[in-house]
């Protein structure tokens, strides 16, 4: 199958271009840069010297007749202006942006203050958690991939919040993503100077993947209250821990909980999921499509700790994108990503 890939230039889709470079079904056709085109890829990526794709400029029309399958790996603003017209030309895509991700325009508005997609191209986009809407993906032909914090945060709630096992207003969420998760774009914030030996908090209250994160669990459980959520930047290329707290309905054990994560994933092959005492770090999750979770439960407090790990460009973004592409098409959700951690 013909496939191209609209921002190949960014973090996000250059890893696409590896991680699809060794896919049995996937060919990469051609791909797309709104402002490298003409450019060699090998000139942009050293690493990629031996291929020999050429960057194009993003014609919707043309990319419509080239080929089957489109992932859109572009900032947020910009999807939302070339995913129509793909759609209307009949082309499946896949869209790494958070453009279509959430349901009401006004709502997306508020919080990326940018311009929403139209209603109609909201309501086709089937949201991607791959683990959990299997089923809707694999009758759309257009896939809003999850954000990368919103994928660690909702792996790991899913199992409490869809059996009402927790209070509805108790959970809170302290997630931290590696420097890779802001983009390629410099700015102060992802400076060297800024972030080497630096650990700080950010967009407090105020991060835009809270009202995803929200729609996803007030769809599984409707009495859900408003979550906190914060977000630290860490000095590490990759990677995300989303550590969640949310308090105990009723009297539970470890073996409870532990049996509830075992039970809810046991036909996934990216979750994965720890024995007691035991949490995962990052590292070991990294350049690959696991999502790796840690339990605990103190009986003492009620409380419920759930940490979840992944490789933010991988199942937080270009693995989960693929993932979805699989279940799409009616292949095995791990072609193409069936490879280990690289560790150390």
């Amino acid at each position: 199958m013909k496939v191209g890939i609209i921002g190949a230039t960014g973090y996000g889709g250059i890893e696409l271009i590896r991680l699809l470079s060794s896919h049995p079904f996937f060919h990469i056709y051609s791909i797309y840069s709104s402002s490298q085109e003409g450019m060699q890829l090998k000139d942009v990526y050293p690493h990629l010297s031996h291929e020999k794709w050429k960057l194009q400029d993003i014609d919707p029309v043309q990319i419509a007749k080239d080929v089957d399958l489109v992932f859109t790996a572009t900032p947020s603003g910009i999807s939302s202006q070339l995913v129509p017209d793909l759609i209307d030309a009949g082309v499946k895509v896949v869209d790494l942006s958070g453009d279509f991700r959430l349901k009401e325009e006004e709502v997306y508005e508020q919080w990326y203050k940018k311009p929403s997609a139209p209603t109609t191209y909201l309501n086709q986009a089937v949201y991607g958690l791959s683990e959990w809407f299997a089923e809707e993906v694999t009758s759309s032909s257009f896939i809003a991939n999850p954000g990368c914090y919103p994928t660690a945060t909702l792996l790991a709630l899913a199992p409490l919040v869809k059996n009402g096992l927790i209070e509805e207003d108790s959970i809170i969420v302290d997630a931290k993503s590696g420097i890779s998760g802001a983009g390629k774009g410099l700015s102060s914030a992802t400076h060297y100077a800024e972030t080497n030996e630096n650990f700080k908090i950010y967009k407090v209250n105020q991060h835009q993947h809270i009202p995803e994160i929200e729609q996803v669990l007030t769809r599984w459980n409707g009495n859900i209250k408003p979550i906190t959520f914060s977000t630290h930047l860490v000095p590490m290329t990759r990677g995300i821990m989303s550590t969640v707290y949310a308090k105990a309905k009723s009297d539970m054990t470890f073996e409870d909980l532990h049996a509830l994560y075992l039970a809810s994933y046991e036909g996934a092959p990216f979750v994965r999921v720890r024995e007691k005492g035991k949490f995962p770090s990052t590292k070991e999750v990294c350049g690959s499509n696991y999502c790796d979770i840690g339990l605990a439960f103190d009986e003492r407090t009620k409380r419920i700790t759930v940490v979840a790990v992944i490789d933010n460009l991988v199942k937080g973004a270009a693995g989960q994108a693929i993932q979805n592409a699989n279940i799409m098409m009616g292949y095995e959700q791990q072609t193409g990503l069936t490879f280990v951690p690289v560790y150390p």
